[in-house]
């Protein structure tokens, strides 16, 4: 009897875990089924790059022909871009989160936590934990407070952390409060008059720390963390995944993946962003001449530079572009480049991007997201 009943144990357990796999199967295949479209290039861009040189060949003129010269080139392009926008400080992998509140919401728990992101400046975000047992993916928001994305903003279609947690996500919302209320909006480090990387990069800094300290939460896995923001928070979660390769992928909404000066919302040449120089700072705005841009921005047009160089770095790792109007269809002569990059290593569908004709993120796009996230994060 009691060796009948130990199989019995067995049997049901092997089921069960069979009928855990097939859910899961299902749910993954039904992600897919909801984002595959957006990995095809238009006929109209599918393999052209335009204007935009091939990340394939090193500055010396040199082309990557194997996979295996790809890291020394990946390698040649951070080098090159962690020397123009400025090296980070020291990575701070010595924290936890500090939870100073919680209350319960929908099926997660909400925190309110602090943490260091700069050496010298502390934070707050809200950490949203499912109240499902194991490990789970995570995603970091980043926008301009951490208010908005956990459905307390007031702005629809922006609550991206609440959203994920719901769907069984652990997100982590952070925002540049302080800074968006002075209207500097970034991050400057030691001092705003004196910054030693440009402020974009800054963020990617404090996003990294932010991964670090995420990581060690026990319901998190470390391996399946992504990033997700919009507009500026699209430019930021952009830089940070790119530049930090732990994330393991991300979704960027219609930041602008690549300078455009046509487009007043593609402004990476504001001293928040790329275009750093100490206060009193340019009118903001387009650029005229009696309103030029400064800093590293001129240096990087002059030269030649675009962000399909930072794209590249997170091959093999898997992005959405969630484009709008700053991000239409033509981004994909940039998107290419990456693409060809992935099919070099030996990988597809890894570039993604969906398109709606306003800036605002919609119901729709969002789900489109949602499904990445779930398929690229969830086992």
């Amino acid at each position: 009897m009691k060796k009948n009943k130990v199989f019995s144990i067995i049997f049901l357990c092997i089921a069960f875990g069979c009928a855990n796999r097939s859910v899961n199967n299902t749910q993954k295949n039904s992600a897919w089924s909801k984002i595959a479209p957006y990995f095809i290039a238009p006929g109209n861009f599918k393999n052209k790059t335009g204007q935009y040189s091939s990340a394939l060949r090193f500055y010396n003129g040199d082309t990557v022909a194997t996979a295996t010269e790809w890291p020394k080139r990946r390698d040649e392009i951070y080098r090159k871009w962690t020397d123009l926008l400025g090296h980070w400080p020291p990575m701070i992998t010595n924290q936890q989160l500090k939870i100073t509140e919680s209350k319960e919401r929908d099926n997660f728990i909400q925190h309110r936590v602090t943490f260091n992101w700069l050496p010298n400046e502390e934070t707050y975000g809200y950490l949203l934990v499912p109240k499902s047992k194991g490990k789970k993916p995570a995603v970091i928001t980043v926008f301009y407070e951490p208010e908005t994305a956990i459905g307390e903003g007031g702005k629809p279609y922006r609550d991206f952390a609440y959203q994920l947690a719901r769907r069984g996500f652990v997100t982590l919302s952070l925002g540049t409060k302080t800074s968006s209320e002075n209207k500097t909006y970034s991050l400057f480090y030691p001092t705003i008059n004196n910054s030693r990387s440009q402020p974009l990069s800054l963020l990617a800094y404090a996003a990294a720390n932010a991964y670090e300290a995420l990581a060690k939460e026990k319901e998190v896995d470390a391996n399946r963390i992504g990033i997700v923001g919009h507009s500026f928070g699209g430019k930021w979660a952009m830089f940070a995944s790119c530049l930090y390769n732990k994330f393991a992928c991300a979704a960027w909404s219609d930041p602008g993946i690549v300078f455009d000066e046509s487009r007043p919302s593609v402004n990476y040449w504001e001293p928040y962003y790329l275009g750093y120089h100490p206060l009193p700072w340019r009118k903001r705005g387009t650029i005229t001449a009696n309103n030029p841009a400064k800093g590293l921005y001129l240096q990087l047009r002059k030269e030649g530079y675009d962000l399909h160089e930072l794209h590249a770095l997170m091959a093999p790792r898997p992005f959405l572009v969630s484009g709008g109007s700053e991000d239409p269809p033509l981004r994909w002569l940039a998107l290419n480049s990456t693409i060809a990059i992935n099919k070099l290593l030996g990988y597809e569908n890894r570039v993604a991007m969906s398109n709606r004709p306003l800036h605002a993120p919609n119901q729709e796009s969002n789900e489109i997201i949602y499904s990445f996230f779930h398929y690229f994060l969830k086992k």
